[in-house]
């Protein structure tokens, strides 16, 4: 099967929502209540959330399509002028994981952020998240915890991690 991955456009904030939708619940099922993950995809998968992301936030999302089908994205911006970049999002549909896809998203995430200047890419992940074992597969190691409050007294439990670019 043919993997494209693809730069989103604002004309794309509905497939990225819609892909959201599918993947989080799977993902997120055994972490969050159902409660805080109906609320955190309003928060940052909204139309209106993403198009701020897109537009205000400078996030760069990326498109993985498989015979033109969307099943993932990725998104990821500058933080500052000393090229650290932040990997904000990257989620494969879960019927598919495990095939590589994820690995390619963050390759091209990476390929990027180098084009751009990039000498480190960070991320948060979910401490309990089954996915900090994939990125520290790719490299990436943890260099802080963080406990990030969303609202509706809600908060984030995350490992900080830390990948040194190499171009």
């Amino acid at each position: 099967m043919e993997l494209v991955i693809r730069n989103a456009e604002i004309e794309d904030i509905n497939t990225i929502g819609y892909l959201a939708y599918q993947i989080w619940p799977m993902a997120y099922k055994d972490i969050l209540s159902l409660d805080q993950l109906q609320y955190m995809l309003k928060l940052i998968y909204s139309p209106s959330a993403l198009q701020k992301q897109m537009v205000e936030d400078q996030h760069h999302f990326l498109i993985a399509e498989l015979e033109e089908e969307p099943v993932g994205f990725a998104s990821f911006s500058k933080l500052d002028s000393l090229g650290t970049f932040k990997l904000q999002k990257l989620y494969i549909r879960t019927d598919i994981q495990g095939k590589g896809l994820g690995k390619a998203l963050l390759s091209q995430v990476e390929e990027t952020a180098i084009a751009e200047g990039g000498t480190h890419l960070h991320l948060n992940v979910n401490r309990n998240n089954k996915a900090l074992a994939f990125y520290e597969k790719m490299g990436f190691v943890i260099i802080d915890e963080e406990d990030i409050d969303i609202g509706s007294n809600y908060l984030m439990n995350d490992y900080v991690l830390e990948k040194k670019l190499e171009s």
